[in-house]
């Protein structure tokens, strides 16, 4: 008899994840709808809401800084060994606050020796890195602003820098 009440007893069946499967979806799908109707301005905006938002983007016409520029001479710079051959073709614009054009003009010898001797001093290992042109700029702005004074020269804009 033992053996008849064994058998009558089954195991109980595991419960179906259908409706939890159903659920989640359903969670998914309500979330991501409500998501975007909020998102999209269906649910909780107006018309006149997004016509103030867009109306705050527009900006005011460019206005030009009051700055002038003053050009460098184009300068060849040898470099390296004299068997290489190697050369450098730079010329630049400096960028000088309209108030400060004659100054910086009457000082332009100084600045090109200046550049000269900093362009001259670098190796070709510097001058080949990709990076190297960003920091080479900065250099040479830094020692224009020694030689000019530090409220003289806004920017130096780099128009030829080529390599032969």
């Amino acid at each position: 008899m033992a053996e008849a009440a064994t058998e009558t007893e089954e195991e109980p069946k595991k419960p179906s994840k259908l409706p939890l499967i159903i659920a989640l979806v359903g969670a998914l799908a309500g979330g991501g709808g409500t998501f975007f109707a909020i998102y999209s301005g269906m649910i909780l905006g107006s018309d006149a809401a997004g016509a103030d938002a867009h109306a705050e983007d527009v900006q005011d016409p460019f206005v030009a800084p009051d700055v002038v520029y003053v050009p460098i001479d184009p300068m060849v710079i040898s470099l390296g060994k004299a068997s290489e051959g190697r050369h450098l073709r730079f010329t630049a614009n400096i960028e000088v606050p309209s108030n400060q054009e004659a100054n910086v003009t009457k000082v332009i010898p100084r600045i090109v020796d200046v550049l000269n001797g900093y362009l001259r001093a670098l190796r070709m290992e510097d001058l080949e890195d990709p990076a190297a042109l960003v920091r080479i700029r900065s250099q040479m702005l830094r020692r224009i602003q020694v030689v000019t004074g530090p409220d003289a020269v806004s920017d130096l804009l780099i128009v030829e820098f080529v390599l032969n």
